[in-house]
């Protein structure tokens, strides 16, 4: 009985050793990947790289945790997937400019509304002290609270619920990050912004051109906003 196993567990060991090198490997081609379609489109992005802690909190999560277990062998190609109940995780290039574009610090307050699969939220942890984050359908809701736990991103704090309405008792917030399209900013988001605070969102209907938003509220509460590029996100849901 003992030959077998001492043969079997160094090949299982090695089998998940080799895995793991081989996403890292995934991971180092998709930072690049990332590095080249910012250079491409730094005409719209008004930068053509993006923050050195942005690239390595993008280096660090494991994105093949956050997919579906028949679609790992996807998890680092530059686009999204689907997650189910008619949900995608973004296309990291996306995570990574939105995440980039609120010019986060260590010890901000992020709401994300939209958790989804939680890789975004699970980026975001990497950057700040907090980050909140509302998903609108109950078993993503459910789904991504056990994954983030066990995964140990402690500082996410996640309920279920409309992210329209903002999540009032956490807020002012350092930023805010939308993560679906609605065919306008959400006014109770703008309000939870803290004067100096950035918002980045994709906005526009499902069946037009959508445009990812960067809105920066001055220290006087004047709202300025900038069309950063096009793009294709799901729908805002939610009765409002």
């Amino acid at each position: 009985m003992r030959g077998p196993l001492l043969i079997t567990l160094p090949i299982a060991m090695l089998a998940t050793a080799l895995a793991a090198q081989d996403f890292e490997g995934q991971r180092r081609k998709l930072l690049d990947e990332v590095r080249e379609d910012v250079r491409f489109t730094s005409g719209y992005l008004d930068r053509d790289e993006l923050a050195p802690a942005v690239l390595a909190a993008l280096g660090k999560v494991p994105r093949h945790e956050f997919v579906p277990p028949d679609l790992r062998r996807h998890a680092y190609e530059n686009r999204p997937l689907p997650i189910g109940y008619g949900q995608t995780i973004s296309q990291p290039y996306i995570v990574a400019i939105m995440t980039d574009l609120l010019e986060l610090e260590a010890g901000d307050a992020v709401l994300e509304v939209g958790t989804g699969s939680g890789y975004q939220a699970a980026i975001l942890a990497e950057l700040v002290a907090q980050v909140y984050s509302i998903e609108i359908i109950p078993e993503l809701g459910r789904e991504v609270r056990q994954r983030l736990t066990r995964l140990g991103y402690d500082k996410v704090a996640t309920r279920i619920g409309d992210g329209y309405h903002g999540w009032p008792e956490h807020a002012p917030f350092d930023a805010i990050i939308v993560t679906a399209a609605g065919s306008h900013v959400p006014p109770p988001l703008l309000a939870q912004l803290r004067p100096g605070g950035r918002m980045v969102l994709p906005v526009g209907g499902p069946f037009s051109t959508q445009q990812l938003v960067l809105l920066t509220k001055t220290a006087d509460g004047e709202v300025q906003s900038r069309q950063v590029l096009p793009v294709a996100f799901v729908p805002l849901t939610g009765e409002h």
